[in-house]
């Protein structure tokens, strides 16, 4: 019987074992994959969680912070000329490759009982939870279930009655020649592309190396070749690149409101809610829902409250603390999909007022 069973190890479900295995709770975590490996991201790490990542990382892993690459600007190409955008303090470059592979290793340096390649089936019960998994069944206290949109535990969720269309996330590395300390974001009809800097620890090949991460329906782009083909500058640009990594994919993505709380488990991370990509803050959104849950849970765990009130007390400070990014973005979104003649005035307004577009990416984080 473990006080705490965390399912899935990537930023949301570290953050949560980790910040409550600090706190004296007997934790089990389970990841389906392997570490080191590359996800589907934009590997932007905004100011607002690089607290706490600094606070979940443990001494051997201090230099990813240290030596990450600082992001001091967005430009967003839309219609012509980029709106460029300060960003102050600024956000850091971090490969999915090391950060998830350094998180995993932090926590079991928390004396976290991490165990790989385990999938979860299913979860029955309350306070005790019975976890059924392709390497036997485990009991604990309380869930926080942190395994992404897509697992064997979210599958039956169904999907949403706007959907219009199949969304595909797809993402490679490439070295170009000249690299700007910049966030780029290319909007074309029917998906986008993010292009920034990034680098590998230990890697011969990381000068130069930058991330292009894209968000596309599928009837408009299938590969990343299809994708710079959809925006004149980006095709423009991706000339000069060369491959450092095979693409990876993930398909399909849909909107949902978030489910922060189902069946007295704590959901968290991209489990609970799918943020869009181009905001760029899924990984620091992940770290805070994780740590989140976690504190939540904490007063559980002094028997001071029982599990449905701490699942109610984190379902309260999600939709609080966190919805308001995801209706930020979802607003924006819908203005970026306006037809280009209404689109032409909002566009000027934003690069004559730089206040203002500072204004909206503050509502996004």
């Amino acid at each position: 019987m473990y006080d705490l069973i965390v399912i899935g190890g990537g930023p949301a479900g570290t953050s949560a074992a980790i910040t409550l295995a600090k706190a004296g709770v007997s934790v089990l975590l389970l990841e389906r994959g392997a570490f080191p490996r590359h996800k589907v991201c934009g590997e932007f790490v905004s100011a607002e969680s690089l607290d706490l990542l600094d606070a979940l990382l443990d001494s051997t892993h201090k230099s990813l912070l240290s030596q990450a690459i600082r992001i001091v600007e967005t430009r967003a190409y839309l219609d012509g000329q980029p709106i460029e955008t300060a960003i102050d303090p600024a956000a850091v470059s971090i490969a999915r490759l090391d950060l998830d592979a350094a998180l995993w290793e932090s926590a079991q340096q928390c004396g976290i009982d991490c165990r790989q390649k385990v999938t979860a089936h299913s979860v029955v019960g309350t306070s005790p939870f019975r976890v059924m998994t392709s390497a036997g069944d485990f009991e604990s206290r309380v869930i926080v279930d942190a395994s992404g949109r897509w697992s064997n535990l979210n599958a039956n969720r169904a999907r949403p009655a706007t959907s219009t269309g199949k969304w595909l996330g797809i993402k490679a590395h490439f070295r170009e020649p000249d690299t700007r300390p910049s966030a780029d974001l290319y909007f074309f009809d029917g998906g986008y592309c993010g292009v920034q800097p990034v680098s590998l620890k230990d890697s011969a090949a990381s000068e130069n190396r930058i991330n292009a991460c894209a968000m596309v329906r599928t009837d408009v782009a299938g590969t990343m070749q299809e994708v710079f083909k959809q925006h004149p500058q980006l095709q423009k640009r991706a000339r000069k690149w060369k491959p450092l990594s095979d693409p990876v994919s993930t398909s399909p993505l849909f909107f949902r409101d978030p489910q922060p709380v189902r069946d007295g488990i704590l959901v968290a991370g991209d489990a609970a809610v799918f943020v869009d990509p181009f905001v760029g803050d899924g990984i620091s959104l992940a770290l805070r829902s994780g740590a989140l849950a976690a504190q939540s849970l904490i007063p559980f765990f002094h028997k001071e409250i029982s599990v449905a009130e701490a699942a109610e007390s984190y379902q309260r400070a999600y939709l609080r603390r966190l919805a308001p990014v995801f209706k930020a973005s979802s607003m924006i979104r819908r203005m970026l999909e306006l037809p280009r003649a209404v689109r032409t005035p909002m566009i000027y307004l934003l690069r004559s007022a730089p206040a203002l577009s500072r204004y909206l990416v503050r509502r996004t984080r």
